[in-house]
């Protein structure tokens, strides 16, 4: 059994000067707000990947079509006003006046349809909406349209979806890029400008106030409403070492740490000038993805048998610790707190080694080498892979624990290549319980195949269900084609659930204005 690993919090207390000098004067301390980000950033495109350190990127540098308050109701952000035709088959939309990128050139329609584009070839509600899209058209600079083929009535939830891959606006000349490649070339339309000469991957990130950004003037809430950006610059520090992370935050070399490891809550709790809250109430769901590409996972009854094996109370005592307070049982696919929830019950998990096992060799299983992907410096995350590393060595499994870094681990799982060309057979994640709430949000009952999320789930069947649920005529007929979708993709492995918990972050208490939402937003945050 895999034991939670200790951190020396005596000796993060007494380090100092831990950081390298920073890149602006003393006197400017108080214009600069410095992060500790929950890992690396080693992809700079939120489109491209759902790495949710990326999503936290993206909220400095871009902005987007809508946004949603805190009841998660679309509301207008770089959208002026919208109108619906009588059949519900034309969207017009007309954009704010005044909206530049970071270039300083005009934010233009023709910027919106291709940056939409992007966005609905890799997002799964994308998917959805560009099934039905007949076409996009731009008016004029401020003015485009989208014709339907059928009415879609969660168009503006699809505009201002606000968890893991965000419709976020490039210029065209940027969106129009190969979706299936990652862009580089980080000219946003948000209140933060990216600097690429002071980017340094697992070192620093770099971002600086955009004068020419134009906040809303209503007050904000979650991903709506006034981006007021305080601060003139903002620093991420990447500080993997939970210790180091601590004592800076400690010592005021840093102001914020977005994700505390569970270990140093006391620790900090007893820090004067440091506060701990949770700022996303709804929480996040732990998974494990296996590689349905390849054996062997390709064969959905040796998935089965592996999800018979979760104790979730194991993997959540390993990455979140003993304490309940901020962890619980969840056995569906559908988070807690969500429409859908519902508990699959201990049938469908009971986290049994013996009946894993016995079902493991019932499914043929032939001793292929099972490639557990992992990073060392995530603590949310690493604890995870060892538990599964552990527990499927005790099935009976040929296990291979690949531990790196989390950057490396993102990159990997793109790939589709078998386990002796460098792929992958297992990883875990996890995700915002909003991002996970409804079929059309959530890839973890999506069963796309190769046009799906890592790992390549493919089942048509799950396809027809969340299509279903779209155009339901009620709210019961929802709830039943919900929960029929979850069943099938926990009944098939698709993503195995391993608990939901709640994040503490930690910042100086001179630090306010903090919003609670399920990312870090740079914007609306002061000093004093």
């Amino acid at each position: 059994m895999i034991t939670r690993r200790h951190l020396m919090a005596a000796g993060a207390a007494g380090t100092v000067g831990l950081l390298a000098a920073p890149a602006v004067a003393q006197n400017t301390r108080a214009e600069t707000l410095r992060f500790v980000p929950q890992a690396n950033l080693t992809v700079l495109d939120p489109v491209f990947t759902t790495a949710t350190v990326t999503g936290n990127h993206g909220f400095h540098v871009y902005d987007t079509l809508y946004g949603v308050d805190a009841q998660l109701r679309p509301q207008p952000q770089m959208v002026e006003a919208h109108e619906t035709s009588s059949d519900g088959l034309t969207w017009k939309f007309r954009l704010r006046e005044g909206l530049l990128f970071h270039d300083n050139t005009p934010v233009r329609s023709a910027d919106c349809i291709a940056s939409i584009k992007r966005w609905c070839a890799r997002e799964p509600f994308g998917q959805l909406l560009a099934r039905l899209a007949d076409e996009w058209s731009a008016t004029d600079d401020r003015n485009f349209q989208v014709r339907l083929k059928r009415p879609f009535p969660l168009i503006l939830d699809a505009l201002a979806k606000p968890d893991s891959s965000v419709l976020f606006v490039m210029p065209e000349r940027i969106a129009s890029s190969d979706p299936m490649r990652a862009v580089t070339d980080m000219v946003g339309s948000g209140p933060y400008r990216f600097i690429a000469s002071e980017y340094n991957s697992g070192v620093r990130v770099a971002y600086e106030k955009f004068d020419g950004y134009k906040p809303r003037s209503e007050a904000p809430s979650w991903t709506s409403g006034g981006k007021v950006a305080y601060f003139k610059r903002i620093e991420w520090h990447v500080l993997p070492d939970p210790a180091t992370a601590a004592a800076a935050l400690q010592n005021g070399e840093v102001d914020w740490w977005e994700r505390p490891h569970p270990d140093l809550g006391a620790l900090l709790d007893r820090a004067r000038d440091v506060k701990r809250e949770v700022t996303d109430p709804n929480g996040r769901l732990a998974v494990m993805r296996m590689n349905c590409l390849h054996a062997p996972f390709d064969d959905v009854k040796i998935r089965r048998a592996v999800r018979l094996s979760v104790a979730q109370e194991e993997y959540m005592a390993a990455a979140r610790g003993d304490e309940r307070s901020d962890w619980e049982i969840c056995r569906s696919l559908w988070p807690r707190g969500t429409p859908y929830y519902h508990d699959e019950g201990e049938a469908m998990m009971p986290g049994n080694i013996d009946r894993a096992r016995a079902a493991l060799r019932e499914a043929g299983y032939a001793n292929q080498r099972t490639v557990i992907i992992n990073p060392t410096d995530f603590p949310d995350i690493g604890p995870l892979g060892q538990v599964s590393a552990d527990r499927l060595k005790r099935m009976g499994m040929n296990v291979e624990l690949a531990e790196s870094d989390w950057g490396t681990v993102v990159q990997r799982r793109s790939s589709r290549e078998p386990v002796d060309k460098g792929g992958w057979s297992m990883f875990h994640t996890t995700g915002g319980a909003t991002a996970w709430a409804n079929p059309a949000v959530s890839f973890l009952v999506r069963g796309q195949g190769d046009a799906g999320w890592y790992g390549w789930w493919n089942n048509p069947r799950a396809e027809e269900l969340a299509e279903a649920w779209l155009f339901a005529p009620d709210p019961a007929r929802q709830a039943a084609l919900a929960g029929e979708l979850g069943k099938l993709a926990l009944e098939d492995a698709a993503f195995v659930p391993l608990g939901q918990f709640k994040i503490r972050t930690a910042f100086r208490r001179d630090i306010t204005n903090i919003l609670h939402g399920s990312s870090p937003y740079p914007w609306h945050v002061r000093r004093g």
